[in-house]
């Protein structure tokens, strides 16, 4: 679908955590390209977040960054006002349709040397946070909107090193399925999305920049190669679209059969 097709007095609205850059960025390029406007947050670099927005408007969309601490919940209901607030000005409204549980920071020890601050940081910003954003965004979110939570491949499959990132994400998709069941009512459908190995920034670009890890993902793949941000984005703009209007408490795996 082309922008030259939609109506944009009535285009959707996406709010999508960690938007500046990676894959919550390549969402919201392809929701754009679908004809979604954007509300990205970012937790530091404006610079990137406002390069993200002038890339959107490009596309013929609107789009406003927005500060967030993902994992600092005492400063959710600032942010639900700013959200509030450019839902007025920007697009005079006062709801949005899907939110896109996105930001997220890595974190890599064995199970014996993983510290208590280091894990109470996952928490809050892997969970806590995304459990009590989602709660107070719900006034705003439109009835029959959608909500994404991003897991990931490691919920499935065991890495070592890797195992407080991964109970984190295996909380987010036990509550994925009590949110789609609890707001059954009013019409929201909320599904997880759980990409494998990606070749971005994220955890020190460890995919994307060192060799003998990337070829050691191809060979973990039945498709044999490690994923990029292209395989993910399109795929959580399309399970946002209408098409996929009847997908709902589900764990969807982006990983090209990452360890099958």
């Amino acid at each position: 679908m082309t922008t030259e097709n939609i109506d944009k007095s009535k285009a959707k609205i996406a709010i999508i955590t960690g938007g500046s850059r990676g894959l919550g960025r390549n969402t919201a390029i392809h929701l754009a390209r679908r004809g979604v406007d954007v509300i990205l947050t970012y937790n530091s670099n404006k610079a990137e977040a406002d390069s993200a927005v002038t890339e959107i408007e490009a596309l013929g969309q609107k789009a406003v960054a927005l500060r967030l601490d993902a994992g600092n919940v005492a400063t959710f209901d600032d942010f639900i006002a700013a959200i509030g607030q450019a839902l007025r000005q920007i697009w005079g409204r006062d709801r949005f349709d899907f939110l896109v549980n996105n930001a997220g920071t890595s974190y890599h020890a064995s199970f014996a040397e993983t510290t208590e601050a280091e894990f109470d940081k996952l928490y809050n910003v892997h969970f806590k946070g995304v459990y009590f954003l989602t709660q107070k965004l719900l006034p705003l979110i439109q009835d029959g909107g959608r909500i994404v939570n991003i897991s990931s491949g490691l919920a499935r499959f065991s890495n070592p090193g890797s195992s407080a990132y991964a109970a984190m994400k295996g909380a987010v998709e036990v509550l994925t399925r009590y949110l789609a069941k609890e707001l059954g009512s009013r019409g929201i459908a909320v599904n997880t999305v759980a990409p494998g190995a990606i070749q971005t920034d994220f955890s020190g670009g460890i995919v994307r920049d060192n060799p003998e890890v990337n070829k050691m993902v191809a060979s973990m793949t039945a498709l044999g190669r490690a994923g990029v941000p292209d395989d993910i984005g399109p795929m959580i703009a399309s399970l946002l679209s209408e098409d996929n209007r009847w997908v709902n408490g589900q764990r969807i795996e982006v990983s090209g059969g990452m360890v099958v």
